[in-house]
């Protein structure tokens, strides 16, 4: 009599390569995201920067990680990706990886790679010849019904999509959108080129200064399908559920920096004549965001290493259990470090010329992000069957 299949221990630690990735991109940041320049750049006319993007989607090849090689990609896992998002979360740096190497990637991948306009997109996007951004808002959960805010119909000379999404991620700096729209035949995605006169791009208000979002207009816009019918629903939903799950290595890396920035401004402020670290009572406070800062890196990495596996999405997958609880555990810690960290950083904390506000509002838009944390929670019930009130 055969026993149960044996259960593969998830690998929550960092390989040489990913140290490797690390050191390097650590070292690009620093020259290019020093904190005194994130806030003059989010004054500035252009909040993104878009030469160090250059950098790392085309110099680099960060935007293709996950993209297999014949596509123009790295072929790597979605660990390394988790990796990226983790070291640009810790420099809030304000580049649209999330919105073109993460989402609009994650769901070009759930379709059928080897069809001509899908492999045509990837590449393009993998070697960093155009950058990309999904049509979706970006508050949309894994688990939302498909998107249908946008119409496609026949057009001359093929399809045209007529319609209105608002808050899209890093859409004011894309070359191309995928579009979730319904038609006469159901649900479809396309893919539609910005510089097209029937697309218009409105950045909107953002709480993140980092990380825009923009209402998109598409009227008349020509449409080159790219999945259809039940392929693109599944294409769109797994894609979102791989960038929640890797959205939670951004959170942490987010905490990190506001844990380091904060021990070290603890051991140099003095009052009454000795360092404030010294008290106890912020002692206890720091460890408390030490403690959840582990925690939340070990949900991040499960994540990224059961998203990293050979069927991530197989009736076997622990995909659904390991996203929910990522992100409904690393959003609340971010911003809870976020908040400790202006907090106990007393006065200055709370000036625009400190960087720390704006690691608070990356933290709390990625905490509206892809799902909130009260909706993972729920999803979380839905999975492992826990009744909820």
């Amino acid at each position: 009599m055969e026993g149960p299949a044996p259960v593969s221990t998830p690998d929550l630690l960092y390989s040489d390569v990913e140290s490797d990735l690390r050191a390097t991109l650590r070292n690009v940041l620093s020259d290019h995201c020093a904190p005194s320049s994130l806030v003059a750049r989010a004054d500035g006319d252009e909040p993104y920067d878009m030469s160090l993007w250059r950098t790392l989607s085309a110099e680099l090849g960060l935007a293709g990680l996950p993209v297999p090689e014949r596509l123009g990609g790295q072929g790597v896992s979605s660990r390394e990706t988790a990796l990226v998002l983790e070291e640009l979360g810790r420099s809030v740096a304000p580049v649209p990886f999330l919105g073109s190497a993460v989402l609009t990637t994650s769901v070009l991948l759930r379709a059928d790679t080897a069809a001509e306009h899908v492999a045509a997109l990837l590449r393009r996007l993998a070697t960093g010849e155009a950058t990309g951004a999904l049509a979706v808002p970006l508050s949309t959960a894994p688990e939302a019904a498909f998107p249908t805010t946008v119409r496609a119909v026949a057009g001359p000379d093929g399809v045209v999509l007529d319609g209105t999404i608002t808050t899209v991620a890093d859409a004011s700096v894309a070359d191309v959108l995928v579009v979730p729209a319904v038609g006469p035949d159901g649900q479809g995605l396309y893919e539609v080129d910005t510089g097209h006169s029937g697309v218009d791009i409105t950045e909107v208000v953002s709480f993140d200064l980092t990380r825009r979002v923009s209402d998109v207009t598409i009227r008349q816009a020509p449409a080159r399908p790219l999945a259809e019918g039940q392929e693109a629903v599944t294409a769109l939903r797994q894609g979102l559920l791989m960038a929640a799950g890797l959205l939670a290595s951004e959170q942490v890396g987010v905490t990190q920096w506001c844990l380091d920035t904060t021990v070290a401004y603890v051991q140099e402020r003095h009052q009454f004549g000795r360092p404030v670290g010294s008290f106890q009572a912020l002692k206890h406070r720091l460890a408390d965001v030490w403690l959840e800062l582990v925690a939340a890196r070990a949900a991040a990495r499960y994540a990224a290493d059961v998203l990293a596996g050979p069927d991530p999405f197989g009736s076997d997958s622990d995909v659904e259990v390991a996203v929910a609880v990522a992100q409904s555990y690393c959003a609340t810690v971010a911003v809870h470090a976020a908040e400790e960290t202006i907090q106990l950083h007393g006065g200055i904390g709370m000036t625009w010329e400190h960087p720390a506000h704006l690691y608070l509002k990356r933290a709390k838009a990625d905490q509206l992000a892809l799902g909130t944390p009260g909706r993972h929670r729920a999803r979380l019930a839905e999975v492992v069957d826990l009744p909820v009130s």
